[in-house]
């Protein structure tokens, strides 16, 4: 299984970044994308996640409302539009998948990180004020 990030860049507060996920030879059907982010000297920090079944989608409330995920099966591709960018959203941005957590509800608690099986290299995200 490989996860492939791209998207990131360096952008200005209140601009627009949408990072893709890439995701190949994942053989399950049911699974749980998530977009977890690290910022120097912090913990893991969950942003957006979606589940491959339904799209039902999970977000962190400092990003609710300003970011969506979404995702194109035919292109094996999960996106992350942020938009309005803060300062605070400076960080490695990591896709991540999983198959083994059951629901939503588990996968975003930051416990459950560490049985996400597969995690992309990440993309910076950098945003100036």
């Amino acid at each position: 299984v490989q996860l492939v990030e791209s998207g990131g860049g360096l952008v200005q507060a209140g601009g627009s970044l949408r990072l893709s996920c890439v995701v190949s030879e994942f053989t399950s059907e049911e699974y749980i994308i998530g977009w977890i982010r690290q910022a120097p000297g912090k913990e893991r920090e969950g942003v957006s996640f979606i589940r491959s079944t339904d799209g039902d989608t999970r977000y962190d409330d400092s990003v609710k409302g300003r970011f969506t995920v979404s995702s194109d099966p035919g292109k094996n591709t999960v996106y992350l539009q942020m938009n309005n960018l803060k300062p605070e959203d400076t960080a490695v941005y990591y896709c991540a998948a999983t198959d083994i957590l059951p629901d939503l509800e588990v996968a975003i608690l930051p416990p459950y990180y560490p049985l996400f099986e597969h995690w992309g290299q990440g993309t910076q995200v950098t945003v100036s004020s």
